[in-house]
């Protein structure tokens, strides 16, 4: 409000500048057309009244002063310039001339035609200042400070009141610690801006705490399945130092070696999982999927029947280590629930590679589909989590199949679970 304040003044100065210094030249013009009036009827005077103006000549046809002002009395003319021919009139601005030295003086010049020769009146005024009057500024600077000092306090007044929510948020965040997630800020009652501030910030607070949660029940999950190995290794130990002689140590051996795999395998995952969360980007090259699951599939140990159904040239974008981590972990999944026999099949769809892992076990339950794709998840019954597994394949399955642009889900099968993978093909 003050800039703009000023910048009025300065326009207002200027305007008012422009107006004064018209009415001066009028006002010298007036006087001039009085001095014409007597010089028509030949009342020339030899001292010319001033008529409130510096200085007023006279100047014959051979250029002699006939007659002046009394300040001019006596006095060499003001000037030496003369209208053009094509008009009677002309106005100049002379400065620090020998009359006014250091100052600056509008002079208007009249060209009177006379039989005898044309005689030319001069008049006199000094040049409008910059500021015009005093006055005026002062009346336009008083009206200035009152405008900037009630728009200072009405704002002081009215975002003090419109920031008294932010502050009432800004407090209740300053209570929010890791164990008290619970809070929430006020939402304010006003639908503006700050509203639309408290309602993103308890939103985001939402997500915090389901994240902080689900951390949580993560690492009590995590600490759970990394102690169960560790206490049956424990109990096989102890058992055979009950009776060291007698001890079958070959076969505890295998039991704690078992033991060791099952721990090594939830090791391995949760550092694969610490990896993708981190959001550490992988390898983008060409992958066949066909000839990706042909590999896979040749290099593991069957446990039951495996039926491939590869097309070819299914060119995806992808890092080849984690795709193959992903059919791995379908294949772990759909083995350990199968019956007799596993369908893989890759074919191209949709401008998508897609990939279907198929078992003939007992299948998952729709209000589960989700659910077990969500990290340590346990569920009743044949899909129940057993010694094989760690709880963790299938989360790391769609969260790299999601960090190549992709899907993994549950879709409908007449018998058992069919996983499928959707992945963009490469043009």
């Amino acid at each position: 409000m003050t800039l703009l304040c000023l910048a009025v003044l300065a326009t207002a100065l200027i305007g008012l500048r422009g107006l004064a210094s018209q009415y001066n030249v009028d006002r010298i013009v007036r006087v001039t057309l009085k001095t014409i009036h007597m010089l028509k009827n030949d009342q020339i005077p030899d001292v010319l009244p001033a008529q409130g103006i510096a200085g007023l000549q006279v100047i014959r046809p051979d250029g002699s002063v006939e007659s002046s002002s009394v300040l001019l009395q006596g006095k060499p003319r003001m000037a030496f310039f003369q209208p053009p021919d094509t008009t009677v009139r002309q106005d100049m601005v002379h400065c620090d001339s020998d009359l006014w030295p250091d100052q600056c003086m509008v002079i208007v010049a009249i060209r009177v035609y006379s039989p005898d020769g044309d005689y030319l009146i001069y008049a006199a005024d000094p040049v409008v200042p910059w500021y015009v009057d005093p006055r005026v500024d002062l009346l336009l600077f008083l009206g200035a400070g009152v405008i900037v000092t009630v728009t200072t306090f009405g704002t002081y007044v009215l975002v003090g009141k419109a920031l008294r929510p932010v502050d009432a948020i800004s407090e209740e965040l300053a209570t929010i610690t890791g164990s008290e997630l619970d809070h929430r800020v006020p939402v304010p009652k006003n639908h503006d801006e700050i509203r639309r501030l408290a309602e993103t910030a308890n939103a985001t607070l939402d997500r915090l705490e389901e994240a902080v949660e689900q951390q949580r029940r993560f690492a009590s999950d995590a600490s759970h399945d990394l102690r169960s190995p560790l206490t049956a290794m424990r109990a096989e130990v102890e058992s055979a130092l009950l009776d060291v002689e007698t001890a079958d140590w070959e076969q505890t051996g295998e039991a704690i070696l078992g033991s060791i795999d099952r721990l090594q395998a939830l090791v391995d995952d949760l550092l694969q999982i610490a990896r993708l969360d981190s959001g550490a980007p992988g390898r983008m090259d060409p992958v066949d999927l066909g000839q990706l699951a042909a590999t896979e599939l040749d290099r593991r140990r069957r446990r039951v029947r495996v039926i491939r159904e590869l097309q070819p040239g299914v060119i995806i974008m992808g890092d080849r280590l984690r795709l193959a981590r992903v059919l791995t972990n379908l294949l772990d999944n759909a083995e350990r629930h199968a019956n007799s026999v596993v369908i893989v099949k890759v074919y191209e769809e949709a401008l998508c590679g897609v990939l279907e892992v198929i078992d003939d076990g007992a299948g998952v339950p729709r209000d589960k589909w989700e659910h077990v794709f969500q990290r340590f998840t346990r569920l009743d019954a044949a899909r129940s989590r057993d010694a094989g597994g760690t709880g963790l394949g299938l989360a790391i399955a769609r969260q790299i199949c999601e960090g190549h642009g992709g899907t993994l889900a549950i879709e409908d099968s007449v018998k058992g679970a069919r996983f499928v993978l959707r992945i963009p093909v490469s043009r």
